[in-house]
């Protein structure tokens, strides 16, 4: 049977650009994920000049082909042609929208299958890990965000946490989908911690039996993947159950991984935060591109 092309109408991959460096390895990633996915690629640079009122086109005293104008049309021509040399099958469309670019991205994220993002641009501050732009749209995108940190390993598995949240669910879904479309295991990593005692007074310890408190966590860890199982059977998963915290065992296991999955938000979040505490670590400190889901965008 012939393999199905992308189409122009269906939703795209959208890619942010800026001419940084970050920005070039989100656009290899995206690339490979509109070929994965047959999605055509829809590449963003956000022109936040005109906002400004400065002149726009090139200088008296300079080059014709100089000016903010020409530099943004640059920077999509480069990164349309790096995405066509990855992708060659996907149709590619550079486009330059006037905005900043947190609200251009997201404003692009309503019609996107998944947004991919560099985890810093250009402006960012040295002193960041992971830039106020790529924060913003984890938080705040209506489609799941990818942030291209760290280097991802080629051999790799798939990484999800699984904390058994109904909030987890989509995180869940989509690293298994993740995990078909590339061809890779699964690795869901569910952690827990003992019971401690509540304060000072207390002149006991809690009484627990480990073996159960570990036997209960596993019910857990395969209920939330047995119906995403059950729609991806040929994925093979990897169950890992840690007894510690999750942010640790999480950012350890992603110097092993190609691609690491968190949800927005799990079990203790609180309700004013759109980006959790655990996610907002992976975010920060993992050693692949992540994938923040709030949102399973459907196929259109």
């Amino acid at each position: 049977m012939a393999e199905r092309e992308p189409s122009p109408l269906a939703a795209p991959v959208v890619v942010g650009v800026d001419g940084s460096t970050a920005s070039l390895a989100a656009v290899d990633l995206a690339a490979r994920e509109a070929s994965l996915r047959r999605r055509p690629l829809r590449i963003v640079h956000a022109f936040i000049w005109p906002s400004l009122h400065v002149p726009l086109g090139p200088s008296p005293y300079g080059p014709p082909e100089g000016g903010l104008r020409h530099q943004a049309e640059r920077i999509l021509a480069d990164a349309t042609a790096r995405a066509r040399a990855v992708a060659p099958e996907v149709p590619v469309h550079g486009e330059l929208i006037t905005g900043a670019p947190a609200a251009v991205l997201r404003g692009c994220s309503h019609t996107a299958q998944l947004l991919v993002i560099g985890d810093r641009g250009l402006g960012g501050f040295t002193g960041l890990l992971v830039g106020s732009v790529a924060v913003q749209l984890a938080a705040h995108a209506t489609c799941p965000v990818i942030v291209t940190r760290g280097s991802a390993e080629p051999a790799g598995p798939v990484l999800v946490g699984v904390d058994g949240s109904v909030a987890n669910e989509p995180a869940i879904g989509f690293a298994f989908q993740e995990a078909a479309l590339r061809g890779v295991p699964l690795t869901a990593l569910h952690t827990w911690t003992h019971p401690v005692p509540g304060g000072a007074d207390d002149l006991l310890p809690l009484v627990y039996d480990a073996d159960d408190v570990a036997a209960e966590e596993a019910r857990v860890l395969a209920e939330a993947l047995a119906g995403w199982h059950d729609q991806y059977p040929d994925v093979v998963v990897h169950r890992e159950l840690v007894r510690g915290g999750a942010r640790k065992a999480l950012i350890g296991a992603t110097g092993q991984a190609q691609l690491a999955v968190v949800g927005a938000r799990g079990r203790g979040g609180f309700a004013g935060l759109l980006l959790g505490s655990v996610s907002q670590a992976i975010l920060h400190h993992a050693a692949c591109p992540v994938a923040v889901v709030r949102h399973q965008r459907t196929a259109a």
